[in-house]
């Protein structure tokens, strides 16, 4: 573990409080007793939220649906006011916070203040960026936010490879942000946030897979992530489905097809710590409900106390204990798929 690791996880655990804590063993107890007793038992409130900035993206990757411009709900900014007056209503209980689900973060104008809001509840704060937007004086604001943890999605080493994925991407575009940050960071003397580059891997820059280590350290990034790819259209291959298994959700059968690499089974943890709320409120399980299509409540008409108890939010739970393969975001689940390096 890496110095810059070691102080990261150090500040997560100096942001816990004794609330946080006891909320957390209540959501694990209740996961346990659940699997135990295979019905739905909740006692805690969710210790992670991801709450998405924008639906709006500057990119076309090709299985975004942002990128896609894919989406039947509608595009908007999340409005710095109703975030705040959601965070005040259970930061006491919320362990982290993920400012992303679908779009480029940096679109919304008032992301880093609402960063900054968070980070003044004591709350840990990470988001995802495609790195565009990370000019100077963004990157100056994004060290000054108190953002503790900064991802940045690189998906080649070389313009030409990155560009296969990243549909209008400019990687130099991506490098000199990573540097902006990293420079904002030494002048600030600030060992925030810790930066990530996430490289997904798909077959073509699964060769690069060395070359984006060597670059990370040649920046001053902290750490490399390797991500396995979710593709939509499998069953019968995939020009992105990486060659190396290791990195594959997916595996070919004997008849040429492929399937998911990992079986599902009946139970799910995400469902027992965390949720996602989209730009205007609905609260949805994960995020693979990208379109937002099982809504199960709204924080404009509701409490995240009363949704996070709620009939629905039971009853969804209940399906996913019976039969999680029959629910459609469930079957292309990254779980227990992911890959990490540093």
């Amino acid at each position: 573990m890496t110095r810059a690791a070691l102080f990261d996880g150090l500040r997560f655990f100096s942001k816990t409080s004794i609330k946080r804590v006891v909320n957390i063993v209540k959501l694990y107890s209740s996961y346990q007793v659940t699997r135990l007793l295979r019905k739905p038992i909740q006692w805690g409130l969710p210790m992670s939220i991801a709450f998405e900035p924008t639906t709006a993206c500057n990119l076309r990757c090709p299985e975004c649906p942002s990128g896609l411009r894919s989406f039947t709900r509608e595009t908007g900014n999340l409005k710095k006011d109703f975030f705040r007056q959601s965070i005040d209503s259970f930061y006491d209980t919320l362990s982290y916070l993920i400012f992303y689900f679908q779009g480029e973060p940096y679109i919304n104008p008032d992301f880093l203040e609402m960063v900054a809001y968070a980070s003044r509840k004591r709350i840990y704060t990470i988001t995802s960026t495609n790195g565009h937007f990370l000019n100077n004086e963004n990157a100056a604001k994004t060290v000054e936010s108190g953002l503790d943890r900064l991802i940045i999605s690189i998906d080649g080493t070389t313009q030409e490879t990155y560009e296969q994925y990243r549909k209008e991407g400019k990687l130099e575009s991506v490098l000199q942000g990573a540097r902006n940050v990293v420079e904002a960071r030494r002048q600030a003397k600030s060992k925030t946030p810790y930066i990530v580059f996430q490289f997904l891997v798909v077959k073509p820059n699964e060769h690069q897979i060395h070359e984006v280590q060597e670059l990370a350290d040649q920046i001053g990034v902290d750490e490399v992530k390797f991500k396995t790819a979710q593709v939509y259209d499998y069953s019968n291959g995939n020009p992105l489905i990486p060659t190396i298994e290791k990195y594959s959700r997916y595996k070919m059968q004997s008849d040429g097809t492929y399937t998911v690499k990992h079986a599902l089974v009946n139970r799910c943890w995400k469902m027992w710590h965390s949720c996602v709320v989209t730009w205007d409120g609905v609260v949805v399980p994960c995020c693979f409900d990208k379109d937002a299509e099982h809504k199960l409540g709204d924080l404009k008409q509701a409490s995240l106390k009363q949704v996070w108890h709620s009939p629905q939010y039971n009853d969804f739970r209940s399906q996913l204990l019976i039969g999680r393969q029959e629910i459609d975001i469930c079957a292309n689940c990254s779980e227990g798929c992911k890959v990490w390096a540093n």
